[in-house]
């Protein structure tokens, strides 16, 4: 009997953690070092991160045709104003957002183009739901990479996700599932987007 409440009751656990979400767990050993992972063995580890499958493909479920045209108008004029093209501004704000001007991520960026605190100030955007100064500080921040990565679109769209600083340093796509996802999502819509 009781090895059958026993199994019963990791049978319970093991389900309800791994139907709803995943995350990354850590702890702190003696010695200060911090020790992190997604597949906790040890009950000294405690959940850090929380993802949810919901998080997953957001994007997709917030796109509709006629979001997609909403802000075509601010689009044209900001790739104008700093030459970037129409099509790939659109592609990036549907791979970033979905075209919702309210989207936060779980990393803080906010708003069209998913911009992140840090960058919003460099590119003087005061308020980042506001779908103007988010447009021209996302456009004008990705002519910025452009420039910086020699007009290489992979390593700026890189460097759009992952930071500019990391893709300085390898002076290639990094390694990470997401970031190479993100690379070939925005390039598709991008090509879907051209005239």
């Amino acid at each position: 009997m009781k090895y059958f409440v026993i199994t019963f009751l990791f049978f319970c656990v093991l389900f309800m953690n791994s139907s709803s979400s995943a995350g990354i767990y850590r702890y702190e050993d003696e010695n200060g070092v911090i020790h992190f992972t997604n597949c906790p063995r040890d009950p000294k580890f405690k959940l850090y991160l929380r993802e949810s499958k919901d998080d997953v493909g957001e994007e997709v479920r917030s796109f509709s045709a006629k979001d997609s045209k909403n802000f075509d108008e601010l689009i044209s004029e900001f790739s104008r104003k700093y030459q970037v093209d129409f099509a790939l501004v659109k592609a990036i704000i549907r791979a970033e957002s979905g075209f919702n001007p309210q989207a936060i991520s779980r990393k803080g960026a906010k708003g069209l183009m998913q911009l992140m605190p840090a960058t919003a100030q460099r590119m003087d955007v005061s308020n980042v739901f506001n779908p103007r100064e988010n447009i021209e500080g996302g456009v004008r921040y990705f002519k910025y990479l452009l420039s910086l990565f020699n007009n290489d679109l992979r390593l700026s769209l890189a460097a759009y996700n992952a930071g500019e600083n990391l893709v300085s340093e390898l002076r290639t796509i990094p390694p990470y599932r997401e970031t190479v996802d993100y690379v070939r999502k925005v390039l598709n819509y991008y090509q879907s987007y051209r005239p």
